[in-house]
């Protein structure tokens, strides 16, 4: 299952947990604590349309007018982490229709700020507070009062009924403040509100329940409404050190997407990762693909079980493995993975640098390597996995060249490489525009892809493409890198590549970290899709 997140998320089992948020020290995994994630005052780590979600009055408020409604269910979004096992308290009050709070949730497909998953409801009328309401996700799963258990046929069945609706709802005050409290242990939720137990759920739909996922509030369409949300604390479960993996061969992708960066169509990490991210389990059997976005995960127990980390990413100073270096370091002498995409592979030159180099090979050293945009020709392939199935392609990017790699390319077998053309050495020295070192190398050859097997087996990957998101669309610059992926996490890449279909335009516009902007033209994009479809097929 592909799951998304903002800053982290995790790969779970089956009555596991996860912690998501970092533990103070002197707290063990085995006694988590209540952490706030709202601090009262701004929507720092929440993401919602800014219409219709503000802070007033120390609370998190959603608010639909006559003038001004929804019209669908939009939701707020906690970017700072992801829900697995978990227990939630927030006090809300509502005026007015329907709203909830979504968890273990995921984002819809080509809908900006809607999710999907399981719902812990409250509304202004007597029906449905305290329900677990499936959103985009097989509908009521428990009413108040009852006690279910979800089949194989994904529908619920009454297993107990502890309460009175009616009754249950006069413990809920009007108009005023409540206390919401959910706990998820395993696939197990229930729902209290002011200390009443008002439904509970035992999901064993192995097909379609949820492990983890988005914590989301949500404001309804409809009728003008105003839900606010304050003293909003989370506590978080540590995951058993037990492998969730049906067999050997399965293996755990982990995805970590940088902040939004330069705009629409560009270094879009998020829509990126999401991509290739479902590719990947959609054409590789055994493969789970766990996207953590808006940065690095707060709790490296998203990690737990991973055979390769993909980060897509801004980088420099900024980079966020700067800070994580002695644990990315251990997991790659434990043979992980390792996949960078774009900007990613630009790191200071030390500390990062160098294990840029002992994991993958290779990385962007500033007044050495340069990052100009060019037509690319990759005509001729090594015989490696990573090139398995891909096709002779041409495309336009910014493809970093003269990279620095380890001595005598020990190791490294590069996988993407040409000739740039002199106009890529016209502008001035700097630290990414040029350097008397590499126009000394002008007109030789320059590898902007490459490959490292390390003597730990683990296996690391460095591609300079990715900065014109619409690449992506091309089939052999996907498939590339997908294989890549594959093999940096120990599969068997197939002979023929990892097949996947040619995103749509729409697909290709989803998830994207900013809004359309008025110049932005679909029919060029479908021309270039068309084109490189052309080109792949002759």
């Amino acid at each position: 299952m592909l799951h998304h997140s903002s800053s982290c998320l995790k790969w779970m089992l089956a009555l596991a947990g996860v912690c998501l948020i970092g533990l103070p020290q002197g707290i063990s995994a085995a006694e988590p604590e209540f952490v706030s994630i709202f601090d009262g005052k701004t929507l720092d780590g929440w993401d919602g349309n800014p219409e219709f979600w503000r802070v007033e009055d120390g609370a998190i408020t959603g608010e639909t007018t006559k003038e001004n409604p929804t019209k669908g269910n939009t939701f707020i979004i906690w970017r700072d982490g992801m829900t697995g096992d978990f227990e939630l308290e927030l006090d809300y009050k509502i005026i007015g229709h329907n709203s909830g709070i979504q968890y273990r949730s995921f984002e819809v497909p080509d809908m900006k700020w809607v999710v999907g998953g399981y719902q812990a409801d409250m509304e202004a009328n007597d029906r449905y507070s305290g329900i677990n309401y499936g959103e985009r996700f097989r509908g009521i799963l428990a009413d108040r009062g009852q006690k279910t258990v979800i089949g194989a046929d994904h529908k619920p069945t009454v297993v107990e009924t502890f309460g009175d609706t009616a009754g249950l709802q006069e413990h809920i005050k009007k108009e005023d403040w409540n206390h919401y409290r959910i706990v998820a242990k395993g696939y197990n939720f229930v729902h209290y509100i002011n200390g009443v137990r008002m439904s509970e759920v035992t999901d064993e739909d192995k097909e379609q329940r949820r492990d983890s996922g988005l914590l989301a509030l949500q404001l309804h369409a409809g009728p003008p409404m105003k839900v606010q949300f304050k003293n909003i604390k989370l506590k978080q479960f540590p995951a058993k050190k037990v492998s969730a993996k049906e067999n050997d061969d399965d293996k755990k992708v982990v995805f970590i997407a940088g902040k939004k960066s330069h705009g629409y169509g560009a270094h879009e990490h998020k829509a990126g990762c999401m991509l290739l991210a479902k590719a990947l389990e959609q054409n590789m059997p055994g493969f789970e693909s766990v996207v953590v976005t808006n940065g690095w995960p707060t709790d490296k127990s998203v990690f737990d079980g991973a055979d390769s980390i993909v980060i897509y990413c801004d980088g420099g100073e900024g980079h966020p493995i700067n800070q994580h270096l002695d644990e990315v370091d251990a997991m790659m002498k434990k043979g992980v993975g390792l996949v960078l995409i774009h900007y990613a592979v630009e790191v200071p030159k030390q500390p990062s640098g160098a294990k840029f180099l002992d994991w993958t090979g290779g990385f962007f050293e500033m007044n050495w390597s340069v990052n100009p945009h060019w037509t690319a020709s990759f005509d001729e392939f090594p015989d490696h996995p990573i090139a398995n199935g891909v096709k002779p392609f041409k495309i336009n990017d910014e493809w970093y060249y003269h990279m620095r790699f380890i001595e005598g390319m020990k190791s490294v077998t590069p996988i993407l490489t040409d000739i740039p053309p002199a106009s890529t050495l016209e502008r001035p020295d700097g630290p990414h525009s040029g350097n008397p070192y590499v126009r000394a190398e002008a007109g030789k050859p320059q590898h902007v892809a490459w490959a490292r097997e390390r003597e730990d087996g683990g296996r690391g990957f460095g591609f300079t493409g990715g900065h014109v998101h619409w690449n992506w669309g091309n089939d052999s610059h996907r498939m590339l890198v997908l294989n890549a992926i594959v093999w940096t996490a120990g599969g068997e890449v197939p002979e023929e590549g990892v097949l996947s279909s040619t995103p749509t335009i729409e697909e290709l516009e989803a998830n994207q970290d900013y809004d359309k902007p008025a110049d932005y033209n679909p029919a060029r994009i479908q021309k270039m899709l068309s084109e490189w479809k052309t080109a792949l097929a002759d």
